[in-house]
């Protein structure tokens, strides 16, 4: 039995969590609010963000107390969203033991500094890359929670660290596979999200599925691109971190970015979009870092810098999408 502390009690915090508890580790949750502890310590559930769950493991408790949540850990899940990790980490960094093995969670790139998640991570607690791991997949929180069949994967430089946190999130229902390739899993979970905005965008205005294989794939190359010239395996892109978590991400209304998208599409504006939505749809902030990447390493990326537009200048779906593929030939 390992001790795992999940930082973010988000959904998908929550929902992992409840896989490590089912994996047979002793789980705590750390949140700052405080009526999500409460309601983890007494009534066994998170109504606040996963109310599907109507009883949580009791191997998950909870608290808003930061040294306490980490005291005893071995391993550190970091579930915070993106754009404030490092604000958030940087108040662990003297708690974290010594020996503890963190794993990222979270998709998504830095506003300002462009930085991956393994990056960012790092930098806040001063690891080093024997210590850190990411994990990956086509995971959409509620399935999850419902111990609906699924899998991803677990890449840190150093293998045993990979294999020790995908043997402690195994269970009957949630696979893991493991990699090397840090870099790769972390593009791969970031830039999809953007793409998801474009195949929601184009199914919110009434576009059929022709159009949406067609930005989906278009999507699909441009990030391989980009993961390509940033030093990644361009075969991650073709397992579970990447068009595993593309397919479920561009295909569901469980995704916050492919719903983000819809209501685009369907006339929102980003303002409006963004209040319909139930929580972060990094894609969003995570857009224009792809764009500055793509200048940055000579990559074009016109999907991105289309929805760049529609995001700053409130272009409709379909100038988006002339903009994207433009009228002259190219080769594929």
């Amino acid at each position: 039995m390992t001790n795992v502390t999940v930082l973010g009690a988000g959904a998908w915090g929550t929902a992992f969590g409840q896989v490590l508890a089912d994996a047979g580790n002793r789980v705590i949750m750390w949140a700052i609010e405080p009526e999500i502890v409460e309601g983890i310590n007494t009534n066994h559930c998170n109504d606040v963000r996963l109310p599907s769950v109507t009883r949580l493991p009791d191997t998950m408790t909870a608290t808003g107390d930061r040294a306490q949540a980490v005291a005893n850990a071995q391993i550190i899940v970091v579930t915070i969203a993106a754009q404030h990790a490092r604000e958030a980490l940087e108040q662990f960094k003297e708690l974290i033991p010594g020996d503890a093995i963190v794993v990222s969670l979270m998709k998504g790139i830095e506003r300002g500094t462009y930085k991956r998640m393994d990056e960012v991570v790092r930098e806040s607690l001063d690891l080093p890359a024997n210590r850190f791991a990411c994990l990956s997949g086509p995971n959409l929180s509620a399935q999850v929670a419902a111990r609906e069949p699924a899998a991803a994967v677990v890449a840190s430089e150093n293998p045993e660290a990979a294999r020790f946190v995908a043997q402690t999130c195994t269970t009957d229902y949630f696979h893991t596979f493991v990699s090397k390739d840090v870099p790769g899993v972390e593009m791969c979970g970031s830039l999809k999200n953007v793409t998801a905005l474009a195949v929601g965008m184009v199914r919110g205005a009434g576009y059929g599925d022709n159009t949406a294989a067609m930005v989906q794939t278009r999507g699909l190359a441009e990030l391989c691109a980009l993961g390509r010239a940033m030093g990644a395996d361009e075969r991650t892109f073709f397992g579970l971190a990447g068009v595993g978590d593309l397919i479920a991400t561009c295909g569901s209304t469980l995704s916050r970015n492919f719903t983000f998208g819809a209501n685009l599409g369907k006339g929102m504006s980003v303002d409006e979009a963004r209040e319909a939505s139930n929580g972060v749809a990094e894609g969003v902030p995570t857009t224009d870092a792809v764009v500055a990447l793509g200048k940055r390493y000579s990559v074009p990326t016109p999907l991105a810098t289309a929805m760049s537009h529609v995001l700053a200048d409130g272009i409709s779906c379909e100038q988006m999408l002339h903009e994207m593929f433009g009228s002259g030939i190219t080769e594929e």
